[in-house]
């Protein structure tokens, strides 16, 4: 591996769900950065049109991660445009808070079908081509909440854990091929969840957190990368944990 392309990725065809915004936009905007031909998907057409923007014409797509015969869809189109994806990243999520007690079952399933069946779903539909290329990276976006847990997500700590046991069980099925399979787990990110917070909440937030900050987008798009990239390709089955040091593992 060469120093100069250990952080390059030209040539690759990526794929990064829920880019339409907060931590998705960071990181398909990074890759596209380190080389790669990125395309990213929303919920609404308004968020495709963002992405393309952003990526350039057409890279925007509109996907429902819940929607198997959609997941299908958008995976053969990016091939037919670009090739076989190489590069998969399943950051797209949805929360449905509440307590355990008042916590409808629509809730727990909605959260547990986006957040993690949605996961596997692409990450099934895009093995096919990266088994044939002998080479692929597939990083999932998990966050702090699925290791440390929190009260009033059940739901979302539940398939945020779920992604770390699953990637490590499809590392090991697809590692004599060249494929590797990590996590990345966000702590507090200054999106649009933690600007809802008032003052008094994000300095109570903060003071959690050795480094005295919320993280940036761009901090877990870094990660990404480096798990995209050549220079990672003897780590595989591992969780990257972005929080500031507020969990230690």
């Amino acid at each position: 591996m060469e120093f100069e392309n250990a952080q390059r990725i030209d040539g690759q065809v990526v794929l990064v769900t829920g880019a339409s915004r907060g931590i998705g936009q960071a990181t398909a905007e990074w890759l596209s950065r380190m080389g790669g031909q990125v395309f990213g998907t929303a919920t609404s057409q308004a968020g495709a049109d963002a992405i393309s923007e952003r990526l350039g014409e057409g890279r925007g797509l509109v996907l429902d991660v819940t929607d198997g015969d959609a997941v299908q869809a958008t995976i053969a189109a990016v091939n037919e445009q670009a090739g076989p994806i190489t590069v998969l990243v399943n950051n797209a999520a949805i929360t449905r808070d509440q307590l355990l007690m008042r916590l409808k079952d629509e809730d727990w399933e909605a959260v547990l079908d986006t957040n993690l069946t949605g996961a596997m779903r692409m990450t099934r539909a895009c093995l096919r081509g990266m088994l044939k290329a002998r080479g692929g990276r597939i990083i999932n976006v998990s966050s702090v909440v699925g290791y440390a847990g929190n009260p009033g997500q059940g739901n979302y700590c539940a398939a945020k854990a779920g992604l770390a046991g699953f990637s490590r069980a499809i590392a090991h099925e697809v590692g004599s091929r060249g494929i590797t399979c990590n996590v990345v787990a966000p702590g507090f990110i200054d999106t649009d969840m933690t600007r809802a917070l008032d003052e008094q909440q994000r300095e109570r937030l903060t003071g959690t957190i050795p480094l005295g900050r919320l993280g940036e987008p761009e901090d877990v798009a870094a990660c990404v990368g480096f798990l995209a990239s050549p220079a990672s390709a003897y780590v595989s089955g591992q969780t990257l944990h972005v929080n500031g040091g507020m969990y230690m593992t």
